[in-house]
C-alpha cells in the first residue's frame, strides 16, 4: 500500500483534485491504479516531479505553462535504483543486470543508458559539470566529471552538487552565491567550476547531502558508540539555513542547533528551493525556511528562520515512521511512506 501526502504549491490543480493555490494543510496523493504500485522514492524540481516505484519503474510529471491542465505524463521504463530532480536537471541512478555497479546520469527531461562509471550532463552552466568553462552546451551525451565516485548527492531544486570519493573525500560546485558550497570564507565566487576539494568536515559519517538553491544542509553521523548520535549542518543564506544567524550567510557548514531534535534520532530530511523538512525517531516534523505557499504545512505563510516543529499529518502507518521519508522541492513538500527507500 502507498501513502503519499502533498502540501506546498499546488502545480497540477488537475493531478491533485484540488484547484486551491497553496495547500497548508495537506493532501492524499494517489495513483490510478495504487495497488499495483509500491512507491519507492519521490523526488521534485521546478520543472518536473518523478514518482520511482520498487519495480524500478517510474512516472514523471511535467510542469507545464498551463498549471490548469493535466501535466504532461512520462513512462520511464528501466531499471532505476534511485532519482534525483534539481532546478533544470535531473540524476537518475541505474543499475544494469546483474552488475551491481551504479552508473549515475544527469539529464534534462531525457533518460540516456549509456555504460560508464559516473557520467553528467547539464543544461544550464553554474559551473556544476566540474570543468573551467563559462558557457556549455546543452548535450545529449554524457560528460565524465569524476572517477571512482561513491556517493553522489544534490537537492530536489539546486544548481550545486557534491561528490564523495571512495576516499572518503568530498568535493563540490556549482551556484556558490551564498556559500552553499560549503568551502569556506575564502572562496565566495557566486560559481565554483571546478570539482573542489571541501575542508574542515564534521567528524563522522556522510549519510547525506542536499542542496536547495541557495542553501545545503549535510547530515553526519558520529561514530561513538552503538547508538550513534546523528546531527546536522548547513551552510548558505542566512534566511534559509536554519542557523538563526541575522544577515550573515554561512560559508562552511556548521551545525544546526534546536532543542527539537538534540535527543531525537533524526531519520529522514529534505531540502527543497529554499525550505527544509526533518522527520525525527519521535514522529516529530520540524522545518524552517520559506512557507510563502504553506510548504512548512503551518497556518501562517510567514518564513521561518529557525527550526520548528510542524504538526504531523495522521498517518497510516504510523507505527512504522521510520518508513516514512520526506521530499521537499519548488514550494512543495511530500511526505510518503517507503520500506523500499534506501540513502545512497
Amino acid at each position: 500500500m502507498n501513502e503519499i501526502i502533498f502540501f506546498g504549491l499546488n502545480l497540477f490543480p488537475k493531478l491533485f483534485k484540488n484547484k486551491q493555490n497553496s495547500i497548508k494543510k495537506s493532501i492524499q496523493f494517489k495513483f490510478e491504479n495504487e495497488n499495483e504500485k509500491q512507491i519507492k522514492q519521490i523526488s521534485s524540481g521546478y520543472f518536473s516531479t518523478i514518482f520511482l516505484f520498487k519495480n524500478g519503474k517510474a512516472i514523471e510529471y511535467l510542469n507545464e505553462n498551463n498549471s490548469n491542465e493535466n501535466p504532461s505524463k512520462i513512462q520511464i521504463e528501466e531499471n532505476i535504483q534511485k532519482v534525483s530532480v534539481g532546478f533544470e536537471n535531473e540524476a537518475i541512478l541505474t543499475k544494469e543486470g546483474n552488475n551491481n555497479s551504479r552508473y549515475c546520469f544527469w539529464i534534462f527531461n531525457l533518460l540516456i543508458n549509456f555504460k560508464s562509471k559516473c557520467l553528467w550532463n547539464w543544461f544550464k552552466s553554474y559551473g556544476q559539470l566540474g570543468f573551467d568553462s563559462e558557457t556549455l552546451k546543452k548535450t545529449e551525451k554524457p560528460i565524465l566529471m569524476m572517477k571512482n565516485v561513491s556517493k553522489i548527492f544534490s537537492g530536489n531544486c539546486s544548481d550545486c552538487v557534491f561528490l564523495l570519493n571512495s576516499n572518503q573525500e568530498l568535493f563540490g560546485c556549482g551556484f556558490n552565491y551564498h556559500g552553499q558550497v560549503g568551502l569556506g570564507e575564502s572562496r565566495k565566487e557566486e560559481k565554483i567550476q571546478k570539482l573542489t576539494k571541501i575542508q574542515n568536515i564534521p567528524k563522522g559519517k556522510i549519510i547525506d547531502i542536499q542542496c536547495g538553491f541557495n542553501h545545503s544542509i549535510m547530515l553526519i553521523e558520529e561514530d561513538q558508540n552503538e547508538n550513534p548520535k546523528r546531527k546536522l549542518y548547513s551552510c548558505g543564506d542566512y534566511i534559509f539555513n536554519g542557523l538563526d544567524k541575522n544577515e550573515d550567510d554561512t560559508y562552511e557548514f556548521t551545525e544546526i542547533k534546536s532543542s527539537l531534535f538534540e535527543n531525537d534520532n533524526i531519520l529522514d530530511f529534505s531540502v527543497g528551493h529554499s525550505h527544509t523538512l526533518i522527520l525525527t525517531s519521535n514522529s516529530k516534523l520540524i522545518g524552517f525556511g520559506s512557507n510563502r505557499y504553506g510548504q512548512l504545512r503551518t497556518e501562517d505563510t510567514n518564513d521561518k528562520s529557525i527550526p520548528i516543529q510542524i504538526e504531523l499529518p495522521k498517518l497510516r502507518f504510523n507505527e512504522d515512521i521510520s518508513n516514512y521519508h520526506i521530499s521537499c522541492g519548488y514550494n512543495k513538500s511530500f511526505l510518503y511512506y517507503s520500506p523500499f527507500f534506501f540513502q545512497s
